[in-house]
C-alpha cells in the first residue's frame, strides 16, 4: 500500500494494497479501509469506522471520532461511510451512541462539503450532497438525493425527505417534505416542488403533475394537515395520484416532529 511515512496506522486497522493514505493521516485500530480510497492529509479516522470503497477524505477531516454528547462513555459504536463518497476539508462526522441506535451512517455518492458537520446517530441516505457548513444535531435522518446549501443547521431527530433541496442559511426545526424547495428566503417554508431536480433525476411530466396537484391541496387548501392528506390519500386510492404521491403521504403519516408547509 501507499502510506506516506508521517501517517501514524494502528496495529488492527485494514487498510487494503489498493488504497493511499498521505501525510500525517491518523487511523485507530477499529478502522476497515475500502479498496481504492484516498486519504489526503492530516485526515483522522478512529472509532469502530468502515470506509466504502473509492472513497476520497481530504485534510483535516475527521471521522469516526467520539460523539459530542455527554451521555457517552466510550461504548464501542460505530460509524460507517459508503461507495464512491467525497468528504472535504474539515469535515467532522461522529461515531453512533449506545441510546440512538449505536451508528452514524452516509450512503454511497455523496458529497460532504468542507466545514460540515454530522452529528451521532444520524443517517445520510444515497447520493446527497450536504454544502459548506450543513451543521447536523444528533439523530437526524437525510434521505436519499438531498441537496442543502451552505451553513443550515439542522435539528435533532429531524428527518430531510428524499429529492428535498434546502436554500442556504435555512435553519430546519421540522421535517423537510420530500421533493420540495424549502427555504430561509420564503419564512422558512416549502414553496413548491423541486421541479429542476426531480426533471434531471428523470421524473415524467405525469409525476410532476401529480406533485404539483398534492402540494397544491397540503399548502394552499384552507385545510389543516389531517384534512389535506384525507384529501390527497382519497386520489391516491382513485388511482389520479401515483407512487411518488403516495411516498409523500406516508412521509408526512409518520412525522413526528411536525412537517414544514
Amino acid at each position: 500500500m501507499s502510506v506516506h511515512p508521517s501517517s501514524i496506522i494502528a496495529a488492527g486497522a485494514i487498510i487494503p494494497a489498493s488504497s493511499t493514505v498521505g501525510p500525517f493521516c491518523t487511523i485507530g485500530p477499529n478502522v476497515v479501509l475500502g479498496e481504492n480510497c484516498e486519504l489526503i492529509s492530516h485526515v483522522v479516522l478512529d472509532g469502530h469506522t468502515r470506509i466504502g470503497d473509492r472513497a476520497r477524505i481530504f485534510s483535516f477531516a475527521c471521522v469516526g471520532i467520539a460523539p459530542q454528547d455527554l451521555k457517552y462513555k466510550g461504548e464501542p459504536t460505530a460509524c460507517v461511510i459508503g461507495d464512491d463518497t467525497v468528504i472535504r476539508e474539515s469535515v467532522t462526522i461522529s461515531r453512533g451512541t449506545e441510546g440512538g441506535g449505536g451508528v452514524t451512517q452516509v450512503g454511497s455518492g455523496c458529497l460532504i462539503m468542507a466545514y460540515t458537520h454530522i452529528g451521532h446517530d444520524s443517517r445520510i441516505g444515497n447520493h446527497c450532497i450536504l454544502a459548506n457548513g450543513t451543521t447536523l444535531a444528533g439523530h437526524v435522518t437525510i434521505e436519499d438525493y438531498v441537496t442543502t446549501s451552505a451553513m443550515g443547521p439542522v435539528h435533532q431527530y429531524c428527518t430531510i425527505g428524499q429529492y428535498a433541496y434546502i436554500g442556504g442559511g435555512t435553519t430546519i426545526t421540522q421535517d423537510v417534505l420530500p421533493y420540495s424547495l424549502t427555504s430561509i428566503e420564503r419564512n422558512n417554508h416549502a414553496y413548491g416542488i423541486n421541479k429542476i431536480g426531480l426533471e434531471r433525476k428523470g421524473f415524467t411530466p405525469d409525476e410532476l403533475k401529480q406533485l404539483r396537484a398534492a402540494y397544491r391541496i397540503l399548502q394552499h387548501s384552507k385545510l389543516n394537515v389531517t384534512e389535506a392528506l384525507a384529501a390527497i390519500r382519497e386520489k391516491i386510492s382513485s388511482g389520479e395520484f401515483g407512487d411518488k404521491v403516495a411516498y409523500l403521504a406516508d412521509f408526512i403519516a409518520r412525522s413526528e416532529r411536525g412537517i414544514i408547509k
